[in-house]
């Protein structure tokens, strides 16, 4: 097995700074990218789809926002005789709490075809928790996956009202973004909501990190 070369302190410092530099510029096109992302158009939801949930089974997808203004979604390839490696590991970096995510007025929730009694069994055996609900019998997934020629992927809607409308999608490595808070927030059209970020006149922003709580101390 090879390691890194050895070398002085001083000469690790030195790389360490240099390689700084290039993060630093990766940060600042990150950052103009998600401005970017957060100008881009969006289309309205017309069709009325109903998705089902271990409590419900007449949920609309504006009841997914689950009263917030902006909804992360997940399209799982869970089948009822497969469980995608790659859509698990992005179920095991998912996280349980979402207190600041909706401290931001964003919602996530997965979405699969499999049946609920299929997603509750998966849950149970992986130990997760976060939001998840079928759109068996529904176009759902053909509609907004399969027509991109994908089979998985990752949508952003926001809503005005009950008016539903789809700001970004991604499929493949985009969605490694679904590991945090920010990185879900900055795929959204309101991004972090920081004064800092470049965006449109009249969006939400509010001072960095002023926002941020201890999860329970977050109002319901």
């Amino acid at each position: 097995m090879d390691y890194p070369k050895i070398v002085a302190h001083g000469e690790w410092q030195s790389a360490c700074e240099e390689l700084l530099k290039a993060e630093k510029e990766l940060t600042r096109a990150r950052d103009a990218l998600n401005a970017r992302r957060r100008q881009l158009p969006m289309t309205e939801v017309t069709h009325e789809y109903v998705f089902k949930s271990a409590g419900r089974s007449d949920l609309r997808l504006v009841d997914l926002f689950d009263g917030r203004d902006q909804l992360v979604l997940y399209h799982n390839m869970l089948a009822a005789d497969h469980i995608c490696p790659g859509c698990s590991i992005v179920c095991d970096h998912m996280m349980n709490n979402f207190a600041h995510l909706h401290a931001r007025r964003t919602s996530f929730v997965m979405v699969a075809r499999a049946s609920v009694a299929r997603i509750e069994a998966v849950k149970a055996r992986f130990g997760w928790h976060f939001p998840w609900v079928s759109c068996e019998g529904t176009t759902f997934h053909e509609d907004f996956v399969t027509a991109q020629q994908q089979a998985f992927g990752m949508s952003v809607f926001l809503r005005q009202g009950d008016r539903v409308f789809q700001t970004w999608f991604t499929s493949g490595r985009g969605v490694e973004n679904a590991s945090n808070t920010f990185n879900l927030l900055d795929l959204t059209p309101w991004g972090r909501q920081e004064t800092w970020e470049d965006s449109p006149a009249g969006w939400p922003q509010t001072p960095p990190y002023q926002w941020q709580k201890l999860h329970d101390d977050y109002a319901a």
